[in-house]
Parts: C-alpha cells; structure tokens; sequence
C-alpha cells in the first residue's frame, strides 16, 4: 500500500544522494562526478554495464562508498526524464 510519508522520504534520500555528485570545472574537465573526486559518473556507469557488481566496484575503489554508486544510477536516471521530443526541421 503507498503512503504518501514514504514517497517524501524517498524524495529526500533522492536529493541527499544527488548532493555526492559535483560539478566542478577544475576536475575530469566539468564532467559530473562523485563528491569532487575524479571518479566521472560516466565510468561508474560503464563499470555497471560491465557486469561489474557494487561491491566489486568498492573492492577496487576503496574511497568510494555505496551511495556513490547509487547515486551516479539516480542521477543518470534524472537526465533520462524528458517530457517530449520535438522533430527539429532541418
């Protein structure tokens, strides 16, 4: 059954979790990464789609935590929702 009280704390964990990824021009070029290291979400995606499991991935990675990783799969889920796409003419 959903209660409306779990959905918000979902929604603040979501926003806690986005809060690890930085944006930082001075690291890895400006590209998003996790807590201004030089860990780009980008590769923590390749190494998912690697077959890499999370713990594998923080067995080689020691300074990286769980909600790192969960993190860099919300934050590529968020630039995923797009309302619309418009055929531009050309």
């Amino acid at each position: 059954m959903y209660c409306g009280c779990l959905y918000f704390d979902l929604e603040v964990y979501v926003k806690e979790l986005l809060q690890r990824i930085t944006i930082d021009f001075d690291v890895c070029h400006g590209k998003p990464c996790i807590r201004g290291l030089r860990y780009p979400v980008e590769m923590i995606l390749e190494l998912l789609s690697s077959d890499m499991d999370i713990d594998e991935i923080l067995q080689d990675y020691e300074d990286l935590e769980r909600d790192d990783i969960k993190a860099c799969l919300v934050f590529a889920s968020r630039l995923s929702h797009i309302k619309s796409i418009h055929k531009l003419a050309s």
